[in-house]
């Protein structure tokens, strides 16, 4: 039973509604929430209206019909999917649904009664959750509800002829035995696809195998462990084929042409497909003094790609392509995402160009779209143009010197106008895999970032500024890009950690980038910037595509849409269409039947999710490859996160990221402060806090689970990280240094030395 709130005489704030919530022991709905203020007809009404907006900015989520909780949290009785037994042989499970932005929590199912069949992976529960500690859960079964797939996806090994097979699921511990006769003749190191059978061998599950999916290796398939972990369409329909190979290049006809401008593509040096080229020169209007003409030209996607064609439906299911260190699955056929849609040097092609000018101080002051033939005059990469810039230029941009110039100068006017509406400036360094021609990892090393990768950031921006404005003024529909400002629980949260760090941030102040700039300015060059750094970043709601616009926070920008990759993001192809139908541009509009914008926004939300999560699966295996040669080795790291149950850290030198369990910081009891980010010992009054620089030991590095665990080096140790390695060189090493068993009795403590990284 809901508990119920003494009588009020005032409507309850939104930070009651939310903390009325986030602390009822079972459902709540409005008419709960109702009944504990005692609201009128009219304060319902309201409180509908504020329940949808909680919802809305990520405040709350919506559950089981009319029924919320807080962002999070699960509900009382969920339903849950069987993950699989974890190296201590309890079950674990996760919930069906899922919309946060972290990972779910993990449930651990209490065991079954006598005679009941154990839980098979896959299997969907009814059950009661019992919250135990921060994103951990028990749960009791209370009513099985669908059948088990009982599918299973591992890498196949044999033992003395005996077969077995390890799950690529990181939450899964354990292996399985696989009789010789049910292998298909399975070879070790073998990606297989298996079925649950019953029963247990020599203590394990059994299984079959019923598809052996590559033969070459872990390092060679870890991409496609990530592809089907998290169900990556890679095929396309023989109609989609047949419709791409039957493309062709496209007469001028009523197309303006942009054939003799000097428009260049500007990519990394790795990059697969060219769909955005640039050109920019001085304004000769006597109006604009200082002023810049900008043109960005993209591929003309949607002459190719038809509302509801074959191409059309295979794109909206992808909703973007996925990029790995050793390959890529396109949203499109190769035929299209690599020839006809790519402005490849010296080859026309369609585009849809976007002409722009801009005042002195980089605004936006008038804008025009029309539909064009181009010609790129070169392909150069971020180096290329940086280095032209600089005064290096090679024989290609050389050659270019009276296009360059026009280019930064654009650049340092749009500069300006960033600074001025004051855009969240995040110093987030990226890490970048080189894989060698073997197909493993060479080396891992940080991305550069020149003025040229900001340049054209720029100007994509602008044409996408300009994209939404014109989409507005025409009256048609746009697939905006979203980003909420920070809920307040986040902001709070924010706050708590800023004041540990003596750093105020006041209460009740209106939030803004700029807000957050001064802080990141203030911790600058300090030894807390890439702590503050990463706690605003996860303050921040997460972008997403929807037909509402609410403006983009993050860029501080009243609308905003993307208009500049449809090769490779469906909502930019349907940015296009809707320019074509508003400008009256021809063939390849929007269907005027197109009212599933609602619909079709969150679908493409939640695929950039998917896609996203599967390019962070392959990079955690791929580093975990790379860094399985060098186990019992010492590294450098600063603590990334913290919880209950360890921390979280990142390589300097790879930015591999890895887990400290709680059980190797010492035999002092640890308190979490969540608010602050940091664990306490009790007695010892140590503190481990986010952005702590650390020493610690790789012990495990596993490329089939992506799974990485560390042992802290206590302060004490003194010693020099090379030193130590030089010596341990000189050594055997072995490939997987046992880890140190918990002493803690408690069943918290043993939750918490078996949770792994990931969970």
């Amino acid at each position: 039973m809901v508990k119920t709130h003494a009588r009020t005489v005032h409507f309850p704030t939104r930070e009651e509604i939310i903390s009325f919530i986030a602390d009822a022991p079972g459902r709540v709905g409005k008419r709960e929430i109702a009944r504990a203020y005692s609201l009128n007809k009219e304060q319902k009404i309201k409180l509908k209206k504020i329940l949808q907006e909680l919802k809305s900015n990520g405040q709350i989520q919506q559950q089981h019909r009319q029924h919320f909780a807080g962002i999070g949290r699960l509900t009382p009785v969920a339903v849950v999917i069987i993950v699989g037994p974890d190296e201590d042989g309890e079950i674990c499970a996760k919930p069906a649904s899922w919309d946060g932005e972290t990972e779910p929590p993990t449930i651990f199912m209490l065991p079954e009664s006598r005679g009941q069949p154990p839980l098979a992976p896959g299997e969907k529960i009814l059950a009661r959750l019992t919250h135990v500690e921060d994103k951990v859960y028990e749960g009791k079964v209370i009513r099985k509800i669908g059948s088990a797939p009982n599918k299973l996806l591992g890498i196949y090994s044999e033992i003395e002829g005996q077969g077995r097979l390890k799950l690529t699921n990181r939450k899964t511990k354990g292996e399985y035995f696989v009789a010789k006769s049910d292998s298909l003749n399975a070879e070790s190191g073998d990606l297989v696809r298996a079925e649950v059978l019953g029963g247990r061998r020599i203590g394990m599950r059994i299984a079959r195998v019923i598809e052996i999916l590559t033969k070459d290796g872990v390092d060679t398939f870890i991409s496609q462990i990530a592809i089907l972990n998290n169900e990556i369409p890679v095929e396309f329909s023989s109609e989609a084929i047949n419709l791409a190979d039957a493309a062709k290049s496209v007469p001028l006809g009523n197309r303006e042409d942009l054939r003799e401008i000097p428009l260049v593509t500007v990519d990394g040096a790795d990059a697969r497909d060219f769909d955005d080229a640039i050109f920019a020169e001085v304004d000769t209007n006597k109006n604009n003094p200082g002023g810049w003409h900008l043109i960005v030209s993209i591929a003309d996607v949607a002459f190719y790609v038809r509302s509801g064609d074959a191409l059309d439906r295979d794109a909206q299911e992808r909703s973007n392509s996925v990029y790995f260190p050793d390959k890529v699955v396109p949203m499109l056929p190769e035929v299209l995402s690599n020839g006809w849609c790519s402005l490849k040097p010296h080859e026309e092609r369609p585009c849809m160009a976007a002409h722009m000018w801009i005042n002195a101080e980089g605004v936006l002051i008038r804008h025009r779209f029309v539909r064009g033939l181009m010609k790129s005059h070169a392909r150069l990469t971020y180096e290329q143009l940086q280095d032209a810039h600089d005064g290096s230029p090679d024989g290609t941009t050389k050659l270019l010197g009276h296009v360059v110039s026009p280019l930064y100068g654009a650049y340092e006017a749009l500069s300006k106008a960033r600074q001025e509406r004051g855009v969240l400036e995040l110093e987030l360094p990226e890490r970048r895999i080189i894989i060698g021609k073997n197909g493993q990892v060479e080396r891992i090393e940080t991305q550069m970032r020149f003025d040229s990768h900001k340049l054209i950031e720029e100007f994509m921006i602008t044409a996408n500024v300009a994209a939404a404005e014109t989409l507005e003024k025409k009256r048609q529909p746009c697939m905006y890009r979203i980003h909420d400002e920070p809920s307040i629980d986040k902001i709070e949260g924010l706050r708590q950690f800023l004041d540990s760090l003596n750093i105020p941030l006041a209460k009740g102040q209106v939030i803004r980038a700029e807000t957050l700039n001064r802080i990141l300015t203030k911790v600058k060059n300090t030894a807390h910037t890439d702590m503050v750094n990463d706690v605003v970043l996860r303050s921040q709601s997460q972008a997403e595509y929807a037909p509402d616009n609410i403006g983009h926070f993050g860029l501080s920008l009243r609308r905003y849409c993307h208009f500049t990759s449809p090769i490779r993001r469906y909502a930019d192809l349907l940015v296009h269409r809707a320019l074509i139908s508003g400008l009256d541009l021809g063939e390849g509009s929007l269907e005027k039947n197109h009212k599933d914008f609602c619909r079709l926004g969150e679908t493409l939300s939640k695929n950039e999710r998917r896609a996203s999560a599967a390019e962070r699966d392959a990079v955690d295996r791929f580093c975990a490859s790379y860094l399985s040669e060098k186990v019992g080795a010492f590294f450098s790291g600063r603590i990334n996160g913290v919880a209950r149950f360890g921390l979280f850290v990142t390589l300097d030198d790879t930015g591999a990221d890895g887990l400290v369990p709680i059980r190797s910081l010492g035999d002092d009891y640890f308190i979490h402060d969540e608010g602050r980010h940091l664990l306490r010992g009790r007695s010892s009054k140590q503190i481990f806090r986010l952005g702590d620089k650390i020493q610690v030991m790789l012990m495990e590095a596993d490329p089939v689970s992506g799974s990485m665990i560390m042992d802290l080096i206590h302060s004490t140790d003194s010693k020099p990280l090379a030193k130590i390695n030089a010596k341990l060189k000189s050594n055997t090493i072995r490939k997987k240094i046992p880890l140190k068993k918990s002493k803690s009795k408690s069943k918290a403590g043993r939750r918490k030395a078996r949770i792994k990284f990931g969970n």
